[in-house]
């Protein structure tokens, strides 16, 4: 199932997420769900807020489909480490159109669960890195805007607002 990516203005998206407390197959066809939905929308990681649930889950895959090895699950994921400073341009499949440039570390190591429940560390630099702390922000209510400068931040809430009034949002 695809599920329809929820935009920027969703109440969901700026509360933080629930921790998930179950894991079933019901978790598992969620997930691949979710890669589903992400491959569709052509994005690199989809944090189960993007699709309206308040769930510490989320799925990355920066090879964007091309490597089955490279899918992640994030269950209950927290940040343990972080190393150094890397700036790219960064969007949002709930912003869609939106791009902004973003400091993140450039090395992060991670905690989580994966689909059975069972806990693991990763480490991950680069894009990896970016997308971890991406997700992560996702799933504590943190949208990519708000680490922009606020001019910026006011210039794509003021478009957005635009946007809505024609009903193209």
């Amino acid at each position: 199932m695809i599920y329809p990516i929820i935009k920027y203005g969703a109440a969901v998206l700026e509360s933080p997420a629930k921790p998930v407390d179950k894991f079933d197959e019901e978790l598992a066809k969620l997930c691949e769900d979710m890669f589903e939905s992400m491959y569709v929308a052509q994005g690199v990681g989809l944090a189960a807020t993007q699709i309206g649930l308040s769930k510490k889950l989320s799925v990355i895959d920066v090879s964007v489909g091309k490597n089955p090895e490279a899918k992640l699950v994030l269950a209950n994921p927290e940040i343990i480490h972080v190393e150094g400073d890397q700036r790219e341009e960064e969007g949002c499949l709930s912003l869609p159109g939106f791009r902004g440039s973003v400091l993140r570390p450039a090395y992060v190591t991670i905690r989580a669960q994966n689909v059975h429940g069972e806990p693991y560390e990763m480490h991950g630099e680069g894009l990896l890195a970016r997308a971890f702390c991406h997700e992560i922000d996702h799933l504590n209510g943190i949208l990519f805007i708000q680490h922009l400068s606020m001019l910026k931040r006011d210039l794509i809430k003021r478009r957005i607002r635009k946007l809505r009034k024609t009903g193209d949002w």
